[in-house]
C-alpha cells in the first residue's frame, strides 16, 4: 500500500505517514499532510475497547492516499467490529478453539496467532501441497496444530520451541487432534534445530516455514532457511508490522529496529517473491525463487 496507515490506540485513532493522507470516518472527513505523526483524539472508533463507543453504527474508517500514484484508492482500516466479522466467518476446527481458550489464561497468550492467521497459514500448505514443513516458535501450538491438521498422513511439521512449559501443552493438542506422528517436536534454540537440519543434508527439501519466533534473529533464521526450502517453497514471517511500531519514527527499540531492517532486507532481496499482508499482526509471504 502507500506509506500511509492507521493504528488503533484505545479511544483514539494515531495516524501513522510518510506524506499525506485523508481519512474517512463515517461521514466525517480528516486531511493530514505532511512529515511526521499526529493523533486525532476526536475520533472514537471501538465499543470494545475501554469506554469507546461508535458515533454511528455505520461510522467505518478508511485511509484514502492523496498521491495521485495511488489513484485515491480507498483502503478499509480494520476496526474492532469488522474485525469481530471476520472472526465469525473463520472455519476454526474445534479442537483449535478448544487450544486457543485453554492457551487463553495462559502466560504470554498474546503469542498465540489469530484464527484468521491460522486459516491463512494452512490453505498456504494446502495450495503448496506441502508434505514437509518447518515451524520456528511453536508456543502451545495452535498454528502448527492447524498446519498439521491439513497436512497428508506421510506429511511432516518440524515443530521447534525452546519454551518446554508451553511445548507440552502443544504436544498434547497434537495428541488430541491425531495429528502427532506428522509433527516432529524440536525442543531448543531456532537457530541450532535449523542449522542441525542443514548439516543433516536437508537443504532444498522442504516446501514450507513459518517464523513465529524471536523477532531479532529473523534476519538469521531467514538465511538458513533459504538454504533448506526449495526453489518455489514459502517463507512466512510473523509481526512484521509490530503492532505498527514499525511504522511510528518515534520508536526505536532494538526489536523495532531489527523487525524494520528485516523488512527493508526483504523489500530488496532478489532471492524472493514478497507479499507483505495485514492480517494478525502483519506477516510476509516470501516464495524462494
Amino acid at each position: 500500500m502507500a506509506s500511509n496507515s492507521v493504528l488503533y490506540r484505545c479511544s483514539l485513532i494515531s495516524f501513522q505517514y510518510t506524506g499525506a493522507a485523508t481519512v474517512i470516518v463515517g461521514r466525517r472527513t480528516v486531511a493530514i499532510s505532511g512529515n511526521g505523526f499526529r493523533a486525532c483524539t476526536s475520533i472514537r472508533l471501538s465499543r470494545n475497547c475501554c469506554s469507546c463507543s461508535y458515533p454511528n453504527p455505520n461510522d467505518t474508517a478508511f485511509v484514502v492516499a492523496d498521491d495521485e500514484k495511488y489513484g485515491n484508492k480507498q483502503i478499509i482500516s480494520l476496526t474492532p467490529r469488522l474485525y469481530d466479522y471476520i472472526l465469525s466467518n473463520v472455519r476454526e476446527p474445534e479442537i483449535l478453539r478448544q487450544l486457543r481458550e485453554e492457551t487463553a489464561s495462559m502466560r504470554g497468550s498474546q503469542m498465540q496467532v489469530s484464527p484468521d492467521q491460522a486459516q491463512l497459514l494452512a490453505m498456504l500448505v494446502q495450495i503448496l501441497g506441502a508434505k514437509r514443513c518447518i515451524e520456528l516458535g511453536v508456543y502451545t501450538g495452535y498454528s502448527s496444530l492447524a498446519v498439521a491438521l491439513v497436512l497428508p498422513d506421510s506429511a511432516c511439521l518440524v515443530a521447534c520451541e525452546r519454551d518446554a512449559k508451553s511445548l507440552e501443552v502443544a504436544k498434547k493438542y497434537y495428541e488430541l487432534a491425531g495429528v502427532s506422528h506428522k509433527v516432529d517436536v524440536k525442543h531448543g534454540m531456532a537457530a541450532d534445530v535449523l542449522n542441525s537440519l542443514i548439516l543433516n543434508g536437508e537443504s532444498c527439501s522442504y516446501d514450507f516455514a513459518f517464523v513465529d519466533a524471536e523477532k531479532r534473529m529473523n534476519q538469521e533464521y531467514f538465511e538458513l532457511l533459504l538454504q533448506l526450502v526449495r526453489v518455489d517453497g514459502v517463507i512466512v514471517v510473523d509481526n512484521v508490522l509490530w503492532h505498527g511500531k514499525v511504522a511510528d519514527p518515534l520508536i526505536n527499540d532494538a526489536k523495532t529496529a531489527s523487525i524494520r531492517s528485516f523488512n527493508k532486507n526483504i523489500m530488496e532481496d532478489p532471492r524472493v517473491s514478497i507479499s507483505m499482508v495485514p492480517v494478525g499482526d502483519g506477516m510476509t509471504i516470501c516464495r524462494k525463487r
